[in-house]
């Protein structure tokens, strides 16, 4: 999944820079600009953090709190802008050492080589949303080490390079900045730089996911693409007034919505179970596990009995079904579970692709069919009438225009102009990806099932806890 949102720590937002370090770092600093503390040493889910510096750096820089409090200091600017933040959502796939690699061969190549200093952070709260903050200073810094200017005065000039007088008794000038850190075409170059970067490291792991920086439009397709509206389907819709395209959208978020839903529940599911495997219990029964927490527990009402004991019996079939007796067998479960998501995954989206690009196909040949007699009354024109004929019909050539560039391109591509066969294979893939979901909205009960053994897992031990506890307290 490609993230990575871009923002400028401002005082004018009453934001630090300071304050932003420690709440990234989950670190105690002062910042002694304003005398605040930032206190953020309870904050759960830092993971790694780091600072990266250019060569020409001071040392002491290498210090959280030096680094940015001496970035404090040298703004006295109520509006300063005191630092950049980029934030990267980490692939799941890679291990933590490769995420770490993947992060640092990042900030080096594009940061701290182009002069800036750089204080990373990773967090991760086991929840499949492993990520990075980056801070980046915005002053860049001299040779000598010490602060330089964001910017500099420089003269308008006249034709003959000569100054040009305000009027006022000085001269026209601007501010241009001294490095090209701030310019706009960064942010797509750094976004592209991520996603290169990380698509590198999934190819040296062995992974055959991949990201793109890119939006739906300018890709084709990332994950499940939203059809195109157009003006008058998006009127009506705002009026209340379901359309074909409108319903084509709801079902896709749906689609959507699920996929994250079930990819998020396995990732906890198969980190919960990798942990079980790896402790003393791991290769006991499950059996004699449920069995004694049947019997620890006695639901209070009717309802809450009958609920448990469908739970039970949908864990129990679950696992007779897969001939599951003990955790490490479990985890292989969960393991083959998460696998089989990202294949399933994996085929739709390849299926929702080409599906994209084949109703686009489609659409282009039937507006180049529809505005194709435009252009053969065009052509039939004499030249007194023609470009009359061209004014009055001006919208209707240049979309027949532009669906001949399009099919123009297909065939040079290598691929026929078939509409009929475009139609067969759209609806074959809309069958097959319909049965792919099916498959996928399946998996939901083996996962219900796991998870309703997780929690009572997780209940045991909490009142393992509690009676160890009593007991020591005696």
């Amino acid at each position: 999944m490609f993230h990575c949102p871009i923002q400028i720590i401002q005082r004018s937002q009453g934001k630090s820079a300071v304050a932003a370090a420690a709440y990234r770092s989950g670190e105690k600093l002062v910042n002694e600009w304003d005398g605040m503390t930032h206190d953020y040493t309870r904050k759960d889910g830092v993971v790694h953090t780091e600072i990266m510096l250019p060569s020409h750096a001071p040392p002491e820089f290498a210090d959280r709190s030096t680094l940015w409090n001496s970035v404090e200091e040298i703004e006295k600017s109520s509006t300063a802008q005191l630092a950049r933040e980029i934030e990267v959502a980490l692939p799941i796939e890679l291990s933590r050492a490769e995420q770490l690699a993947l992060v640092r061969s990042f900030v080096k190549d594009n940061f701290v080589d182009a002069g800036m200093c750089t204080d990373f952070a990773i967090h991760d709260k086991d929840d499949g949303n492993p990520h990075a903050h980056i801070l980046l200073t915005i002053r860049p810094l001299k040779e000598n080490g010490e602060w330089g200017a964001k910017c500099h005065k420089v003269y308008d000039l006249d034709g003959q390079g000569q100054r040009i007088p305000d009027g006022k008794g000085g001269w026209k000038s601007h501010r241009e900045d001294t490095t090209d850190w701030n310019q706009r075409s960064n942010a797509e170059k750094w976004r592209a730089a991520w996603a290169a970067y990380t698509n590198r490291a999934l190819e040296a792991a062995g992974r055959p996911e991949r990201i793109d920086h890119r939006s739906y439009k300018r890709q084709g397709i990332d994950k499940i693409p939203s059809v195109h509206m157009g003006p008058a389907a998006s009127q009506m819709e705002r009026r209340g007034i379901q359309t074909e395209k409108g319903n084509i959208n709801r079902e896709i978020a749906a689609d959507n919505k699920l996929l994250k839903e079930i990819k998020a529940r396995i990732t906890r599911l198969y980190n919960w179970s990798k942990e079980q495997s790896t402790q003393p219990q791991g290769r006991e029964s499950i059996m004699d596990f449920l069995f004694q927490a049947r019997q620890d527990t006695a639901p209070a009402s009717q309802y809450a009995k009958v609920k448990t004991l469908k739970e039970n019996v949908a864990v129990f079939n679950f696992l007779q079904a897969n001939g599951i007796s003990s955790m490490q067998e479990l985890f292989d479960k969960v393991a083959a579970m998460n696998g089989d998501y990202y294949d399933l995954r994996g085929k739709i989206v390849s299926k929702e692709r080409r599906i994209s690009a084949l109703t686009e196909h489609l659409e282009m040949w039937a507006q180049y069919q529809k505005y194709k007699p435009v252009r053969q009354k065009l052509d039939k024109a004499t030249p007194g009438k023609r470009e009359q004929f061209e004014q009055r019909h001006s919208a209707d050539l240049a979309l027949f225009d532009a669906a001949v560039r399009y099919l123009d391109t297909l065939k040079a591509s290598g691929e026929a102009i078939t509409p009929k066969a475009w139609r067969a294979e759209a609806q074959r893939l809309t069958a097959e990806k319909d049965a792919d979901y099916l498959k996928m909205r399946a998996m939901r009960e083996d996962i219900k099932a796991v998870e309703t053994l997780k929690k009572t897992a997780e209940r045991l031990a909490r009142e393992g806890q509690t009676q160890r506890r009593e007991e020591q307290e005696r």
